[in-house]
């Protein structure tokens, strides 16, 4: 077991971020907050984040996984997590000079932005700590791509394209994002809501 631990290590990885986006729609949705630019920018790096645990998953589909396999896929994650950090650290610098009370209400006394970057953080860790003990992780014997691993880049599939369309609706037949959005143009485009 413990030389496929690498494996599924990938496929919570892929669940814990998309349980972190899907508490971000929780937020959008629930709370009518619109998100900005930067928040759209933070929401993309952590499904790039994701896709390099989904590179070490597809690639057990050959039956097993190499060094370089969980190499290229972390790496992929580290990336990610940095430009994704840039970006929340951007955000934080914007907003962290009083009295400026932020962008959108605190969860649990932080702003999204802030838990993104922790978030990030976290993915940095996780994959240092999986790219350094990747010798004890990497088996040859042949690994299942079952329902599970279907399942789990279904699940993250599914939350790409919701992402997708959330910027469609945000930002309709535009070119660019406001920097404070208050509604989603696409409606207001297609008529279904007037313009105050």
């Amino acid at each position: 077991m413990n030389k496929r631990l690498g494996f599924w290590i990938a496929h919570f990885n892929i669940l814990a971020v998309c349980m972190v986006l899907l508490g971000a729609f929780g937020v959008q949705l629930g709370e009518q907050e619109v998100p900005c630019p930067l928040c759209m920018l933070q929401r993309m790096a952590m499904l790039l984040c994701a896709l390099g645990s989904a590179y070490i998953i597809l690639q057990a589909r050959s039956g097993a996984l190499t060094v370089s396999d969980f190499a290229a896929g972390y790496g992929m994650s580290i990336l990610a997590a940095v430009c994704g950090a840039c970006i929340s650290t951007r955000q934080i610098l914007i907003h962290i000079v009083p009295p400026d009370p932020g962008y959108g209400d605190p969860v649990l006394g932080l702003h999204l932005y802030t838990w993104a970057l922790v978030v990030f953080l976290v993915v940095l860790i996780d994959s240092g700590l999986n790219l350094m003990f990747v010798p004890e992780l990497v088996t040859d014997h042949p690994i299942e791509f079952n329902w599970i691993s279907k399942t789990v880049l279904g699940v993250l599939g599914a939350v790409m394209i919701a992402n997708v369309l959330s910027v469609f609706c945000q930002e309709g037949f535009h070119w660019i994002l406001p920097d404070d959005p208050v509604r989603y143009e696409l409606f207001y485009d297609l008529g279904l809501f007037k313009s105050p």
